[in-house]
């Protein structure tokens, strides 16, 4: 395998860093928050509860 399952998409700050990744196999978009020492991951929902899912064929 090539290529990485998980992509970075989006990135913001230095010490409290958020970021949006994309599972390249699912186009599932998921939350990571970072501040300190503590952290968590989370997926991103739409307004009806679903996951917030991206067109794998278009560049991510």
């Amino acid at each position: 395998m090539d290529e990485e399952r998980f992509k970075k998409t989006y990135t913001q700050g230095k010490l409290n860093v958020t970021e949006i990744w994309v599972d390249q196999e699912t186009g599932v978009q998921y939350l990571f928050h970072i501040a300190g020492y503590a952290g968590g991951l989370t997926p991103l929902l739409d307004a009806d509860g679903k996951p917030c899912i991206v067109d794998l064929t278009q560049e991510v």
